[in-house]
């Protein structure tokens, strides 16, 4: 217990003296000695450098070694895999980007192409790593293991993916759906921080929702839990054989895709498209930049669009409340970003109007790969239990 309390403290403050160590967990300074000559015997510590400007001797410091393991993500999409690589720490050391769309070969191939790349910029093999989690729309179901929800993935449908990923990996591989990771990133380095009951909306592809109750993440009886591009909503004609549309109510609504006939039928021109993305990259680029836009200049038409988008987010957002009751909301995704401020305001505003209770809206902290970071942070939390556990060594 003391040795994972030190190494905990480690990963929080960065390098500390015994004495400073000694003072934060209580315990005397031969037992803080002890302990962290034990943890620089196992690997974990390394001594780094002295703490100066006091009187007498400089102390010496200790950090954790963050190269005592590594971990990897992958966020995967029908575009491409995007793998990196993070030290103990959480220190990205290497990432790779492997395009994907219209390119053939097994999948197998393609996240082990991907996973070496991340790990070759790294500067490791890839049998060094000591665990991988895959994001990836959807999610796998527990009793079966074939991918649910996500039809518009190429190649990851087989019923023996599983088996022949865990053949093919040399470490320890954990699945999850790509907007759950999100909400870990959150949970655990963004906006939802200290927070135990929170729903994390995500719109970006696609619109799609976390749930985290209790501080732990609800995935539902087939993984499901979340999906809810597929809700069906007052004031959009119900959408039949969701699954095999691979759409429903919400997002026939609130998704990508409104924004830009929204702007339309209010007489705001699209923007010039940068480049030649895909069909997907293409709707998402366009949405972004209407909202932003617009939420650079709320007025007349503008303000308009941002009003209308608002009231669809909130429609099917209002239905999450009334059954979850979060502490708070996470706005997540590339477009809900992109409305900033504006948006934000008129979705409170709306949410207020059609749910029985009034959770506080935020925007999410973590701009930056907020699904690959989710995917490191839950590598890194299971790997931290494994690698400070020192009574198994």
């Amino acid at each position: 217990m003391n040795d994972r309390a030190a190494l905990e403290l480690l990963l929080a403050h960065g390098p500390l003296s015994r004495t400073r160590i000694g003072r934060l967990t209580g315990l005397s300074k031969p037992t803080a000695s002890q302990l962290l000559a034990r943890l620089e015997a196992a690997g974990l510590v390394v001594a780094t450098g002295t703490a100066g400007g006091r009187p007498g001797p400089n102390a010496q410091l200790y950090a954790l070694n963050a190269a005592a393991a590594h971990v990897a993500g992958l966020d995967v999409t029908p575009e491409r895999i995007l793998a990196a690589v993070a030290d103990l720490t959480g220190e990205v050391s290497g990432t790779f980007e492997l395009p994907t769309r219209g390119r053939p070969g097994p999948v197998v191939d393609q996240v082990t192409e991907a996973l070496d790349g991340a790990a070759r910029a790294a500067g490791l093999p890839a049998s060094a790593l000591h665990r991988l989690v895959i994001a990836t729309p959807g999610a796998f179901d527990p009793h079966t293991g074939a991918l649910r929800y996500a039809s518009h993935l190429p190649g990851w449908h087989s019923p023996t993916l599983l088996d022949e990923l865990a053949a093919a990996l040399p470490m320890p591989v954990e699945y999850e759906n790509d907007v759950n990771l999100a909400a870990v990133a959150e949970q655990r380095l963004g906006a939802a921080r200290g927070h135990k009951d929170f729903v994390l909306l995500w719109n970006q592809e696609g619109l799609g929702a976390a749930l985290v109750l209790g501080g732990r993440l609800h995935r539902g009886w087939t993984g499901g839990a979340g999906e809810v591009g597929f809700l069906p909503v007052t004031g959009h004609p119900l959408v039949r054989q969701v699954t095999r549309a691979n759409s429903g109510g919400y997002q026939e609504l609130a998704g990508v895709q409104v924004v830009p006939a929204l702007a339309a039928r209010l007489g705001i021109e699209p923007p010039e498209p940068a480049g030649e993305p895909s069909a997907y990259g293409a709707q998402v680029a366009t949405a972004v930049a209407l909202l932003a836009e617009a939420a650079a200049r709320p007025e007349g038409a503008r303000l308009e669009l941002l009003r209308c988008y608002a009231t669809a987010l909130a429609t099917g957002l209002a239905s999450l409340v009334a059954v979850l009751d979060p502490e708070i909301v996470v706005l997540s995704g590339a477009v809900l970003g992109a409305g900033g401020e504006p948006l934000h305001e008129l979705l409170t505003s709306e949410l207020a109007d059609l749910a029985p209770s009034r959770p506080r809206l935020v925007v999410g902290e973590v701009r930056e790969q907020p699904v690959l970071r989710g995917a490191l942070e839950s590598a890194l939390a299971a790997t931290r239990d494994e690698v400070f556990d020192t009574s198994r060594r």
